[in-house]
């Protein structure tokens, strides 16, 4: 089963894509994570990406596309992935080749987004409230009309991502047919 989770950061996708992966036996892959991890890498890649993500800007399409179909072209996700911070635009829907069966959209509010972030114990370098608020406009510019498209194709699972962590789970379970 290949599974997109969308939404805006803090909005447990993170949380969610772990318990999916235990239960669905399908690795985890966020690219929120491997981002971080290419920014503290001392090569060129790195420090572009760092620099983009301080900004609270979005990787380009292109870079995101290319790490993206690079580490899915790994055998243990051939079966199957949950993936979550991909794709963020309709260029990377249109580009992206692996495919997807669902794509779940755990929906919050900016003020709850914001709340929730800001509640974190570890915060980031890439967190500050002005990236932050980056990312949310970013979010409904580019990847609200992903969300749509989603939608429009019949495969968007809608669900309210400010309920408790069990349940947003258990709806997504159920939904997907796996309760």
């Amino acid at each position: 089963m290949k599974i997109i989770l969308l939404g805006i950061q803090g909005s447990g996708k993170s949380t969610q894509g772990i318990l999916l992966s235990e239960k669905l036996g399908v690795p985890y892959l966020s690219t929120g994570h491997i981002f971080r991890d290419l920014a503290k890498e001392k090569t060129h890649l790195g420090r572009q990406i760092k620099l983009v993500m301080n900004a609270g800007l979005l990787i380009s399409d292109q870079k995101t596309l290319k790490i993206v179909s690079d580490y899915l072209a790994r055998p243990e996700y051939q079966a199957g992935y949950i993936i979550d911070g991909f794709p963020r635009t309709l260029n990377q829907v249109e580009n992206f080749k692996n495919g997807i069966d669902l794509a779940v959209y755990l929906k919050i509010s900016d003020k709850e987004a914001l709340w929730r972030i800001s509640g974190r114990e570890e915060v980031r370098e890439d967190e500050t409230l002005l990236a932050i608020r980056k990312r949310i406009d970013s979010f409904h510019k580019f990847t609200d009309p992903v969300i749509e498209h989603y939608r429009q194709k019949g495969t968007l699972i809608e669900i309210d991502g400010e309920q408790s962590i069990e349940e947003i789970y258990k709806q997504i379970l159920k939904a997907l047919g796996k309760e």
